[in-house]
């Protein structure tokens, strides 16, 4: 299954399958009448939305969706982090919506950061459920109290904040219709924002691009790893759906490493410097994650990559041993294997079985170029909105 997974995202980021393996252009076919399924599935999920037949949930406090156009490596989780503080550091108690798919490894690592403020995280797949049942033990701020922390000059560092919830922020809300949003963010991937260009599972697209039309604010994550050229190209993209949207970038910066025996540990990105590293990830963007360990300054890189929130196996732990063996012989020095945080949170007990070598984790942290007028761009946005719904 594991194979298959890699097959399809390789299909999904081809455009010309002429000089594919034979394997790839079996597959093409069958994805193709999938993703056309998909996309008239689509198509009627949406209309039923649009004439009412479907039920749309409103929420007595505004509601803040980040999304994305394809699959992961988007920056999505790190935005709701970020929007997550920037909330509190306003004066408001804001509440995570999120399904915690595939094991649940962005919300454990959601938790992880969070954990001891206000902040509350509500998981599960039917949403709007899941937030009632926190608006009721929680509460839900005044509508009139709203305008003031909603107001660019009411902000206060300072202030006390009240347990009662006063915005909810949409994990992977883009395509999640049955919730009505105030303010709609869709994080793109810098490094290969469409794909092929096709719907999955052909291509890495879960909506056609005119769903661009749709967001309030759009994010290029990972702007530090690609051309400016590639940039302009995903600039005019965006415009030429929705020529007014605000675009805004973004990048990960790391920041310290922790051994996967003790989540509190500290360690410092020098201790790979002239290291031989072996990368394992089970993400969307593992281009992205090995280049971050590259500008550590490692003497030597390798990489072994798994699809999207795999669960790391027994079997896949002999793999990583018998990788990292390799490295040892070829680079003279025993190599350091570095995972990603979201990795770790999905099974934190399983990578401790590789007791024959360091295993580190790498924490990092989004970065938002012009923070400042983001952050203003966000407040006006929500009390535009805010005021137009009350």
């Amino acid at each position: 299954m594991e194979k298959l997974r890699k097959v399809v995202n390789e299909i999904a980021y081809t455009r010309v399958h002429t000089n594919s393996p034979a394997l790839h252009r079996s597959l093409v076919p069958i994805l193709t009448i999938a993703s056309s399924l998909y996309s008239a599935a689509l198509q009627i999920r949406r209309s039923l939305y649009r004439f009412s037949l479907l039920q749309k949930h409103r929420l007595p406090v505004p509601v803040i969706s980040v999304g994305n156009l394809s699959w992961g490596g988007n920056g999505k989780t790190p935005m709701v982090e970020y929007i997550s503080q920037f909330l509190v550091d306003s004066g408001v108690s804001p509440l995570i919506l999120t399904r915690g798919y595939a094991g649940g490894d962005e919300a454990k690592m959601l938790e992880r950061h969070l954990r001891g403020g206000p902040v509350k995280i509500g998981v599960g797949a039917n949403r709007a459920a899941t937030a009632a049942l926190f608006l009721e033990k929680y509460g839900c701020v005044d509508p009139s109290t709203l305008r003031t922390f909603f107001d660019l000059h009411e902000r206060a560092e300072a202030r006390a904040i009240s347990e009662k919830i006063g915005s909810i922020i949409l994990d992977d809300g883009m395509q999640h219709l049955s919730l009505s949003r105030d303010l709609e963010i869709v994080m793109l991937n810098g490094l290969n924002p469409w794909g092929n260009g096709h719907l999955v599972p052909l291509g890495p697209l879960r909506e056609p691009l005119v769903a661009l039309e749709r967001a309030d604010i759009a994010v290029v994550h990972h702007v530090d790893l690609i051309t400016k050229q590639n940039l302009r190209d995903i600039e005019n993209m965006i415009q030429g759906f929705k020529k007014s949207i605000p675009i805004f970038y973004s990048k990960m910066v790391p920041k310290y490493l922790f051994d996967v025996k003790n989540a509190r540990s500290h360690v410092a990105l020098e201790a790979l410097r002239c290291a031989s590293v072996l990368c394992v990830s089970a993400i969307g963007s593992a281009d992205a994650f090995v280049k971050s360990i590259e500008m550590t300054g490692a003497h030597y890189v390798d990489r072994l990559d798994f699809s999207d929130h795999h669960l790391f196996e027994a079997q896949d732990v002999e793999t990583m041993r018998r990788r990292a063996k390799g490295l040892e012989h070829k680079s003279n020095s025993k190599p350091i294997i570095v995972v990603t945080e979201k990795d770790y949170d999905r099974d934190p007990e399983i990578l401790k079985c590789l007791d024959s070598y360091t295993v580190l984790v790498l924490c990092s942290e989004l970065q938002i170029t012009d923070v400042d007028n983001f952050d203003s761009t966000l407040m006006r946005a929500l009390a535009a909105k805010f005021y137009v719904s009350s």
